[in-house]
């Protein structure tokens, strides 16, 4: 036994008769690195192997990447603070892809025909509160509504409105589609519903669309699929729950605006959390003649077309069906000058559109209400 008084000698001789000139010692030191470097590219290589492997196996992967790439890009465009796409976790980074530029919607109020009283109460309760948050900060009933829904008949602008109102408050859109939350993979669907609202969060004032939202927000039954039922309560919990903090406007800079023409279908629970609803009813006469003036605006009339007339003669129309009837009167022109016989290249591209007269507006329309009429009629038949 080596005592400790002569631990330090003992050291010394040995290092002594350590020799690394001796040939059989090199070649054990080289043959322990030549192991210690195998072991560790072996581990190495089983890490890289293993996740790559982890990845193959992973069903979304592909998808995920493709993801991620066109959310960089949408990220780059929108100028996004690096320092905030850093802390994008991989599902916000999925529903990136949803976010749309404030600055490239290209629908303005002016676009917008009838809806005068509709916008100015828009302003009022939607757009001050997103611009000028500091103000409604100083009292309790000055409070931002978490939610607007946007109901009535198919084609009178609802989506339009809701267009206008991103661009016109400067806010981050998101577009959101039912299939960016929902998933086939058991917890997919809930992790991604989470991430909207704190991808939402990050990027306040934000406002989140939901067109046709009845698809997604119906009423819950008891035949509902468990996955389906689960988002929803979700939805719900992260829109206007528990853990959504209502005392400090500045940090909480989110609305959520649906688009519907069934809100009978809403659940109950959601009609709750909108208690700003504006119904977008069919245009009465004069907003119709409104919506005539708004599109026929930059468009060569004839003097014998009667706008009001033509309003008195659309009752019952939407701005959808007023638009189709003025382009069905606009392509007249083009029918006209494609039918005639004997047309060279030459004169085709020197041809001048006529102006559109008031007999192009009626066969329009005529042809508008015959479809109508044969859509009535099959719903009738087969839907009744």
């Amino acid at each position: 036994m080596v005592l400790p008084s002569k631990f330090p000698r003992v050291l010394t001789e040995a290092s002594r008769t350590f020799d690394l000139k001796d040939p059989q010692i090199r070649s054990l030191l080289l043959s322990l690195g030549t192991r210690a470097l195998a072991l560790v590219g072996s581990m190495v290589f089983s890490y890289l192997l293993i996740r790559y492997a982890i990845k193959q196996l992973d069903p979304t992967y592909e998808e995920k990447k493709r993801q991620k790439e066109l959310a960089e890009i949408i990220s780059k465009k929108m100028n996004l603070p690096q320092a905030i796409v850093n802390n994008f976790n991989e599902y916000e980074m999925c529903l990136l892809t949803d976010l749309i530029n404030p600055t490239d919607i290209n629908v303005t109020w002016q676009d917008i025909g009838g809806l005068d009283e509709i916008i100015d109460n828009v302003r009022q309760t939607v757009i001050y509160p997103l611009q000028h948050p500091e103000l409604f900060n100083q009292s309790k009933l000055l409070t931002t509504p978490k939610g607007v829904l946007l109901y009535g008949p198919p084609g009178c602008g609802k989506t339009m409105l809701a267009k206008a109102i991103a661009k016109e408050a400067g806010a981050n859109f998101i577009n959101l589609q039912v299939t960016s939350l929902l998933d086939k993979w058991y917890g997919e669907s809930q992790k991604r519903t989470a991430a909207i609202f704190s991808l939402a969060k990050k990027l306040q004032p934000t406002i989140i669309f939901i067109d046709e939202i009845d698809s997604f927000m119906r009423t819950r039954q008891n035949d509902d699929h468990e996955c389906t039922r689960m988002v929803k309560t979700q939805f719900m919990t992260l829109w206007d729950g528990l853990e959504t903090d209502d005392s400090n406007p500045l940090s909480n800079r989110i609305l959520i605006i649906g688009a519907t023409n069934r809100v009978q279908d809403l659940d109950a629970a959601i009609l709750r959390r909108m208690p700003t609803r504006y119904h977008i009813s069919l245009p009465n006469l004069n907003q119709r003649t409104k919506i005539f003036q708004l599109i026929l605006s930059n468009e060569l009339l004839h003097t014998d077309v009667d706008l009001e007339q033509l309003a008195q003669q659309t009752s019952n129309y939407t701005g959808s069906d007023i638009n189709e009837i003025c382009r069905q009167a606009a392509m007249q022109r083009i029918v006209e000058l494609c039918n005639q016989p004997s047309i060279t290249d030459e004169e085709n591209s020197i041809l001048q559109l006529r102006s559109i007269t008031q007999a192009d507006f009626l066969e329009a329309l005529r042809k508008v209400r015959d479809n109508h009429q044969h859509h009535q009629s099959f719903n009738k038949l087969f839907l009744d």
